[in-house]
């Protein structure tokens, strides 16, 4: 079965709510359960294939999210686990940077340090970050 984007708009309408509830079920959160509802049906839209080998476009809509959400929740037991481990300064450059989004002269401002030195930190934290995964 191939969706064009009628056909995707249509599923969205009329099963939405279904990626909705079990989103919102297994991460617990509204506001990350309407992201989850958008990102899987704009991955439907980029590759609208993706259904061909599924039972049922319901079936793969609950495999689709649970999948999304589950690496979700894993990517942020990930980075609060790591945040937690980091030196302060490591982890506070990687909040101002990443979560808040400031420019790496704004973190050095709040730090009390060079740029150069938040992307000290920030390469640190990367590194980290890298070795949590692959032993997640």
């Amino acid at each position: 079965m191939i969706l064009d984007p009628a056909a995707i708009a249509s599923l969205y309408r009329s099963h939405g709510h279904v990626v909705l509830r079990r989103a919102r079920t297994l991460l617990g959160s509204e506001a990350d359960a309407r992201e989850v509802l958008q990102e899987i049906f704009t991955a439907l839209v980029r590759n609208p294939d993706a259904v061909r080998s599924a039972g049922s476009i319901v079936g793969w809509l609950y495999q689709a999210t649970t999948h999304h959400c589950l690496n979700t929740l894993r990517k942020a037991r990930t980075g609060a686990r790591l945040l937690a481990l980091l030196p302060d300064d490591v982890a506070a450059a990687v909040v101002y940077h990443h979560l808040d989004g400031m420019t790496h002269a704004e973190v050095a401002d709040l730090l009390g340090c060079s740029r150069r030195q938040v992307g000290y930190l920030l390469e640190r934290a990367q590194g980290l970050w890298d070795r949590a995964e692959q032993t997640a």
